[in-house]
């Protein structure tokens, strides 16, 4: 009998032990699975630099010499120098590394800086202003469970999502060295399509180990890795034919088609396709330099105005119009309906493009903005898209003093696009008007606080809209540019 209790003891014993062994295992188990946000890959996040633009001027003898720091959790990273550049353009600067799959967050520093003779200096990037506390640092939190990030970066973010800009404390006349970058954040996904597995498995319900890219569940035109990055339920229909949350006259399902060229519907984006002329047989060039559109590019990016040229690469820009030593007004008619429009009048460019053309001459002036489809080429209303640029006249104004000939095309193309916006003689007074000019106009006292690029006394001086600020007559172009007013009436 003492046997049998012993051996009884003895089983349940060993059987307690193995049932507490198993229900660990399966604990652990679970536990694994709960905290391992990708099962099906180490995660690794991917950071990437795209471009890099001086909004300041960074260095008084030369051009910036950037380079990047970026912390990564605990590991730091630092980019090669860029030498005598103040606009790094398709840089694609890749940082891999490898992160905790049990944790949600990751923790990103971004710092830019300029390489000097005496001391590297910190340029700024974030809106915060105070250097001393090393104020022009960006942090970011990266969650691998949904692919977003927040911080001092973040989705309806005015300035842009995956944009970081000095400018957005509204330093726009102080030099604070403020810069923009552009940089995006991914992480290792099996099936390739961009959606973390926790997202697809606990959010939309979809395959991890299956590319969901272009798929449309929910019947709303627009494909679920787009509605993924912009925080849209791709299960849920959204109006994205008529949303435009951004207020930049781009529906959402617009910006989709342009996503691939860098627009976000969060903020505000320009689209300009720009065509030129062919060479004249004596070599007369009507060639748009592109220095002149970068600088372009620089005076709306610091207000958080993105603007995107097709010079070739987004489907329509680039394309070379015959030669002719003087262009006449009907001729305007014909090169806006031939190579922009291509003779198709519900080209769904028109509401999305406004369109520019570089001609060798034209008799009247070295700019004019006219609507496309209007009978009248003068015709400043609703619906002005189109303008054209006359090189002859370019290269004449930029032999006068203080003028050169890259600055005198960017503001040209600045002064039509304004009238894109709605700013238009008589709106404000101080806009084209001829009286201004000169010295011994009157008008060219009475608006002179109008300091403006739409005012003819500043037009191939001042890279700039003016903001209202310098007193009387003075109008705030910046704060009234319309952007639907380039849309057909």
């Amino acid at each position: 009998m003492k046997r049998i209790f012993i051996l009884t003891i003895g089983f349940l014993l060993f059987a307690s032990i193995i049932n507490f062994a198993a229900s660990t295992k399966t604990s652990d188990y679970k536990i694994t699975i709960a905290q391992d946000f990708d099962p099906l890959v180490d995660i690794h996040v991917k950071f990437v630099i795209n471009s890099i633009r001086a909004l300041d001027k960074i260095d008084i003898l030369s051009e910036a010499d950037f380079y990047v720091k970026v912390e990564i959790n605990d590991n730091e990273f630092i980019s090669p120098v860029w030498s005598n550049k103040d606009i790094l353009n398709d840089l694609n600067w890749t940082i891999d590394c490898d992160v905790p799959d049990d944790i949600e967050n990751v923790n990103i520093t971004i710092q830019l800086w300029d390489q000097n003779n005496f001391k590297d200096r910190l340029c700024d990037i974030s809106e915060k202003s105070n250097i001393f506390s090393q104020g022009y640092d960006v942090h970011l939190i990266y969650n691998i469970k949904t692919g977003h990030w927040s911080g001092d970066d973040h989705l309806f973010d005015s300035s842009g999502y995956g944009r970081l800009s000095g400018c957005n404390d509204k330093s726009y006349y102080k030099n604070q060295r403020d810069c923009e970058i552009y940089f995006s954040i991914s992480q290792t996904d099996y099936d390739g399509d961009g959606i973390p597995y926790w997202t697809e498995v606990y959010a939309y319900g979809t395959d991890p180990t299956i590319d969901n890219t272009g798929e449309d569940s929910d019947n709303d035109d627009i494909p679920i890795e787009w509605e993924h990055k912009w925080l849209y339920n791709p299960n849920i229909w959204d109006d994205h034919k008529n949303l435009d949350l951004d207020s930049d006259s781009l529906t959402n399902y617009e910006e989709y088609l342009t996503s691939q060229w860098g627009s976000d519907p969060f903020r505000k984006d320009i689209f300009l396709e720009v065509d030129e002329m062919e060479e004249g047989p004596n070599g007369e060039n009507s060639t748009v330099p592109e220095i002149s559109k970068e600088m372009v590019k620089t005076a709306y990016s610091k207000r958080n105005i993105v603007l995107h040229i097709d010079g070739g690469c987004m489907g329509g820009g680039g394309e070379k119009i015959p030669f002719d030593d003087v262009t006449y007004q009907y001729e305007l008619k014909n090169i806006y309906f031939n190579y922009f429009l291509h003779n198709d009048t519900s080209n769904w460019r028109r509401s999305v493009f406004r369109y520019s053309m570089s001609i060798y001459n034209h008799i009247t002036a070295s700019g004019i903005c006219f609507v496309g489809e209007h009978p009248f080429l003068y015709w400043h209303a609703k619906g002005t898209n189109a303008f054209m640029m006359s090189s002859k006249s370019v290269n004449s104004i930029s032999k006068k003093p203080r003028f050169t000939y890259e600055k005198t095309y960017a503001c040209i193309i600045m002064h039509e696009t304004g009238h894109t916006f709605g700013i238009d003689k008589f709106f404000p007074f101080g806009c084209d008007r001829r009286i201004t000019k000169y010295a011994w106009q009157y008008g060219f006292w009475l608006y002179g606080n109008y300091k403006s690029c739409m005012n003819y006394r500043y037009t191939f001086s001042l890279l700039d809209y003016s903001d209202g600020s310098h007193g009387l007559f003075d109008y705030n172009d910046w704060g009234h540019l319309d952007f639907s007013f380039f849309e057909e009436r």
